[in-house]
């Protein structure tokens, strides 16, 4: 079943690309945006994830981290990273098991989704964004919930 809004974000510790542990509590008190993805270099994930580096002042400015969450390992995340010189935590689901708990659902059966969870300071789930075929959608949108969400 999927998590939805008024949800509490589940607790986990993930490793990023750089082989920290992260965790929800570790940003208590600030927004978290997570984007969850389906493939490190692929066409579109690059996209999504080009375009949240490209903002990342703006999520600073409005009090966000941004964490990008895939199947990849650490080592497909580093490359990833390096190579689009992106300034945010990559984590590694290994076998999707948050994914899983999340609900975040599969696209055509079969692809991992791209589904966007904004989520405040106390842990609450407060919008939930998905479409799959437009990545940058989901910073755009994750930029307006967290403007009229903070005002």
């Amino acid at each position: 079943m999927a998590l939805e809004i008024g949800d509490r974000l589940p607790s986990f510790s993930l490793e990023d690309q750089n082989g920290d542990l992260r965790t929800p509590a570790s940003v208590q008190g600030r927004w978290l945006v997570l984007f969850f993805y389906p493939k490190d270099d692929t066409p579109g994930c690059t996209a999504e994830a080009c375009s949240f580096r490209d903002n990342a002042e703006s999520f600073a400015a409005l009090d966000a981290e941004v964490w990008g969450i895939s199947g990849d390992d650490a080592v497909s995340h580093r490359r990833f990273a390096s190579r689009h010189n992106l300034t945010f935590p990559l984590l590694c689901d290994r076998n999707n098991a948050l994914r899983r708990e999340m609900g975040v659902p599969k696209a055509l059966g079969l692809l991992p989704g791209r589904v966007t969870y904004i989520v405040d300071g106390e842990g609450v789930i407060r919008h939930t964004f998905s479409k799959l075929l437009d990545g940058p959608a989901h910073v755009r949108e994750a930029q307006q919930v967290l403007n009229q969400l903070r005002g």
